[in-house]
């Protein structure tokens, strides 16, 4: 039998729990999940904790939680995506397979071909939206801890980074398969028209370097499902199965 899993933004711990308003309102009026049924719900902290409903109202959801399992485990290699800003379904696109494929941490990067230009309300907004992506991509894949998603930055300050191999994606560079294995990566995605000559030159100078997936120029929300399933693969925890 499957058992519904959810993300609690609370901590978690055994025996009987009440549920925090939005996750009760969701198992209960939404879901209409009833007494007796059966739930595995996650707080980050790494832990998963398995239980069921003994208590299901209009305004109050009480899970008796009896089991506490390891989570699943993060990626050995640990990813900071930089994702220029795209429209609408592109960006959340690229947040949802970014958090499938175990990056770490997200940061919107504001370049200079950017499509949108947020205010500071609409940033706001739009970083609660791409949060709750994030949640729901890692109640789907199985994630225990949420990825870190950054407000939107501006190019040149995300470029201070730290991360043992830094790489901009550009059509005329080595392949990644040219680069060592890192413990840590930062991978910067250009724009849909793509980084300009000047932001190229100042992500070099910042300690990146060019690195192509192959010959075709990807989509802006291409780009990091690509990019990220190839360094699983390479360095983290997509090895070929013998």
């Amino acid at each position: 039998m499957r058992i519904s899993r959810f993300f609690i933004d609370a901590p978690l711990s055994l025996g009987p729990q009440d549920l925090p308003e939005t996750a009760a309102h969701y198992i209960g009026r939404v879901l209409r999940l009833t007494t007796g049924a059966a739930v595995q719900l996650f707080d980050g902290s790494g832990h998963e904790y398995r239980g069921e409903l003994v208590e299901v109202g209009k305004k109050r959801v009480t899970v008796d939680l009896h089991d506490r399992l390891p989570g699943l485990p993060e990626s050995n290699l640990r990813i900071h995506l930089g994702q220029s800003l795209s429209r609408g379904e592109r960006m959340d696109w690229a947040i949802q397979k970014a958090t499938e494929l175990g990056a770490a941490e997200i940061t919107p990067v504001i370049s200079e071909r950017c499509e949108v230009r947020l205010n500071e309300e609409r940033a706001d907004k739009r970083l609660a939206h791409w949060r709750q992506i994030a949640i729901s991509a890692c109640e789907q894949c199985g994630r225990s801890i949420i990825p870190i998603i950054h407000p939107p930055t501006p190019l040149n300050e995300w470029l201070a980074v730290e991360a043992a191999l830094k790489l901009v994606l550009h059509p005329v560079a080595e392949p990644l398969t040219a680069h060592q294995r890192p413990a840590t990566l930062a991978v910067l995605i250009g724009p849909e028209g793509g980084l300009n000559d000047t932001e190229v030159a100042q992500a070099r100078s910042a300690g990146f370097q060019p690195a192509r997936l192959g010959p075709r120029i990807l989509r802006t929300e291409t780009a990091p499902v690509v990019a990220l399933s190839v360094a699983q693969q390479l360095w983290g925890d997509f090895p070929p199965e013998h």
